[in-house]
């Protein structure tokens, strides 16, 4: 075969490189995520020999690609003489020579730079010239490992995701030495073995974990400042982003302490604060409560190992709304004509509870009408409700053109535009014709709610309600008190939350609140990788969506909710909590100074179809 080479950097046009099949492959580490390499490997036809120096790792290796193949062959997705065929690929072996044929080494041994280094040094001396040597290191720097390489050129990054033989996702990484003949070969590898490979360069946490684990500390911070209860925090990012797990779940999933060393890694290199390590982690970690694995993190679990959480002394006691009781709730004023006042004034007809909907004119309350009514009607249409249940709900709401109708309301929730001076006017009236007791609630997503009740002369009966858009689907509501709130209006909110089915988390009145101070970082973050050219904006989606279980990509996800919007949110974050971090993109801001919001306006991060 021929050797690697570097390329011609006078050559104005390289011709594409060869690539060469990698056939024999050797897994360095059979930890969880070397087992799962190798199975995925051998699954797919290649001659896999595990290397470890416990014997007992050996073993759990071979037991674990027994189980599995057979468990493939309960489910008839395997025949018995593939299975037996398969397993006769897979050997494995304690010494490092037995890597010498391979076409490939693969390393995932623990990640501590020095025993990296001193597998990558023994490897050297051993492997043919044109052997490929990956690392699976996901925080540390690649470039450091191959310019100790005796033969840089063929050292690259191959970050699997665990569970390796179910996540899509294969980030291949390249140093400025990398031979582009080895990006080839292992990226043709990834397509093979059924994955999606994204090429990135080398920085601390590539694509996804480099945006992943500043959203997984800022978490752990936020709950370590007792902001929000690791209950909420999780519920409301699952409930909120339609992630698959809660980020302190998920911390105690990854390990506490394999997140701050990642954490470590990236703040070495950004000096970015969102990136240094929030100290409950480095606090726990040095506790030996580093989650799952050991029993105990954020959560305490039924055994180590186990997934199963267990009460501790930081479970919710008692009923959620805590020991005051909420307030009598007959009726249910919704201010405002647009799509989110429509939709919660929709979720309370639907829970029986007679609403009015105060619009500025007339026809727009009618016309907010008309949308609830198309909504209802689809749901009909769907099967998900009764004729006789839309009737019932349509009959509950009463159309007004003025506040004054709300007088009788026990509960007042203003959904108008999320401009402060507007709100605090609604609330200054609301204050005048609501009668004495009526709890007001706003759904602002950015703004103080501090500032509302202020503008009433009972803030004590003032409260935040976020729900999200759309609000009949979405289950979330953010519960948000300020310092004056009453014990029995929080009360009153939070149980009206459980009679119209939506699932409430308790949190202070600072802006972002739980869901949108975690998520806009994020996006933020993502811009930045593109505006530094790290990343396309397709493989930053794949990535978070393939390797971080996202429902929708950063950037489809911030041209679906507009980048006027984004960008609003993000400035709000950045005024209160005075972050360098925090600062928005550019390139966001020059995108909104170009006119350029996102689906609506048929141009944002994409181009869309005009309809």
């Amino acid at each position: 075969m021929d050797r690697l080479s570097t390329p011609d950097p006078s050559s104005p046009i390289s011709p594409a490189p060869a690539v060469r099949p990698l056939r024999k492959i050797a897994v360095v580490g059979l930890g969880t995520m070397g087992c799962g390499i190798a199975e995925v490997l051998a699954r797919a036809g290649r001659e896999v020999v595990g290397i470890d120096v416990s014997d007992a790792a050996a073993a759990r290796a071979v037991a674990s690609l027994e189980a599995s193949t057979a468990r493939a062959v309960e489910r008839e997705r395997f025949t018995e003489p593939a299975r037996r065929a398969l397993l006769s690929r897979f050997r494995t072996c304690a010494d490092l020579r037995s890597a010498a044929d391979a076409d490939l080494v693969i390393e995932v041994v623990p990640e501590e730079y020095a025993l990296k280094h001193e597998v990558f040094t023994a490897l050297d001396a051993l492997v043919r010239p044109d052997t490929i040597l990956a690392t699976g290191t996901n925080a540390l720097s690649v470039t450091r490992l191959a310019a100790d390489s005796a033969r840089p050129e063929r050292v690259l990054g191959l970050h699997f995701f665990n569970p390796a033989p179910a996540m899509k996702l294969v980030e291949v990484v390249s140093s400025v030495l990398t031979a582009p003949a080895a990006v080839a070969a292992v990226t043709a590898l990834a397509r093979e073995l059924g994955k999606e490979p994204v090429a990135v360069g080398d920085r601390p946490g590539f694509v996804a974990d480099g945006l992943l684990f500043g959203y997984l500390n800022q978490a752990a911070a936020m709950y370590e400042s007792r902001y929000a209860s690791r209950e909420d925090i999780d519920a409301a990012m699952k409930l909120g982003c339609g992630l698959p797990m809660g980020p302190l779940a998920l911390l105690d999933l990854i390990g506490v302490d394999t997140a701050r060393t990642v954490l470590e890694a990236m703040y070495s290199a950004s000096h970015d604060r969102l990136h240094a390590p929030a100290p409950i982690l480095g606090q726990l970690a040095e506790a030996g409560l580093t989650g799952r694995k050991s029993g105990r993190g954020f959560y305490t679990y039924e055994a180590p190992g186990s997934a199963r959480t267990v009460p501790d002394s930081a479970s919710p006691a008692g009923a959620a709304s805590g020991p005051a009781t909420g307030r009598e709730v007959r009726s249910v004023g919704v201010v405002g004509s647009g799509t989110m006042a429509s939709g919660i004034a929709e979720v309370f007809a639907k829970a029986g509870c007679p609403v009015v909907l105060v619009a500025r004119s007339p026809e727009k309350a009618a016309a907010a009408t008309a949308r609830i009514a198309k909504s209802l009607g689809r749901s009909v249409d769907k099967g998900r409700l009764t004729a006789a249940a839309r009737d019932a709900a349509l009959a509950a709401i009463a159309p007004a053109a003025t506040l004054d109708a709300l007088a009788d309301a026990d509960l007042a929730i203003e959904a108008v535009a999320e401009d402060l001076t507007v709100k605090q006017e609604v609330f200054a009236a609301l204050d005048k014709v609501c009668k004495a007791g009526a709890v007001l609630a706003t759904t602002t997503s950015s703004l103080p709610v501090i500032a509302c009740a202020r503008a009433t002369s009972r803030p004590r009966d003032v409260v935040g309600m976020h729900f999200f858009n759309p609000a009949p689907a979405m289950k979330l509501v953010e519960v948000v008190r300020t310092v004056l709130t009453a014990d029995d209006a929080h009360a009153t909110v939070r149980e009206a939350c459980a009679r119209v089915r939506k699932h409430p988390v308790d949190c202070g009145d600072r802006a972002g609140f739980i869901v949108n101070a975690l998520l806009f970082p994020y996006l933020n973050n993502a811009i930045k990788m593109v505006q530094e050219h790290y990343a396309t904006l397709d493989d930053i989606d794949a990535a978070m969506k393939l390797g971080g279980g996202y429902p929708m990509g950063p950037f489809e996800l911030l041209d679906v909710v507009g980048l006027d919007v984004s960008l609003a949110i993000e400035k709000v974050l950045h005024r209160e909590f005075r972050d360098p971090g925090l600062a928005p993109a550019p390139l966001l801001e020059h995108l909104v100074a170009a006119g350029c919001l996102g689906r609506k306006t048929g141009r944002g991060f994409r181009e869309y179809a005009r309809r």
